[in-house]
């Protein structure tokens, strides 16, 4: 019987959630399987993927093959190279020992990595929302400014019409003062 690691497709349209699984190759997508080893959210960002690592490798080591998703998940997460160094370990090319320490320092430079990816995708964010709100307060200054002009235009539009009207009471009020005189 072949077996594969593979993906099961759950969750609702378009915000697919998959279970991994190991199950028989001749079996259907989202059918019968003989052990669920994880899920994978590819909606998040980076992509959530919780599996049992252990389950994982026992199950490689055992034979199944892994579909192409999933061979990327596992060397995501480093299984298919604990996978290479224990070959290696059976074969007597290295000890135990060697093989754990190698698997370690490459854990560690991986979770690293992904750390960095996580703190520079926050700061990506927060800075775009910095940049978003300061956009949006040069947009509220300018409206602010061209009302304040416009109050300003509409005053001084009045100002020379109050005059006008203002001008000639004054002038019609000089001319009866005289002819009083």
């Amino acid at each position: 019987m072949a077996v594969k690691i593979r993906l099961a497709r759950r969750g609702r349209k378009k915000a697919a959630i998959y279970d991994i699984v190991v199950a028989d190759a001749r079996a259907p997508r989202d059918g019968k399987f003989i052990e669920k080893l994880g899920t994978y959210n590819p909606n998040t960002n980076p992509a959530s993927i919780d599996f049992s690592e252990e389950k994982a490798f026992q199950w490689l080591m055992n034979g199944a093959q892994p579909t192409d998703t999933v061979k990327a998940m596992l060397s995501y997460r480093g299984i298919l190279y604990k996978k290479h160094l224990q070959i290696g370990v059976n074969k007597g090319a290295i000890s135990q020992e060697t093989a754990d320490a190698r698997f370690e320092e490459w854990k560690n430079a991986k979770e690293a990595k992904i750390e960095n990816k996580r703190q520079t995708l926050g700061s990506a964010k927060e800075e775009k929302r910095k940049a978003a709100l300061e956009a949006e307060t040069k947009v509220k200054e300018a409206r602010a400014e061209a009302l304040r002009q416009r109050e300003a235009e509409k005053a001084a539009a009045n100002a020379p019409a109050a005059e006008a009207t203002e001008a000639p009471a004054e002038g019609e009020a000089t001319e009866s003062t005289e002819e009083q005189a």
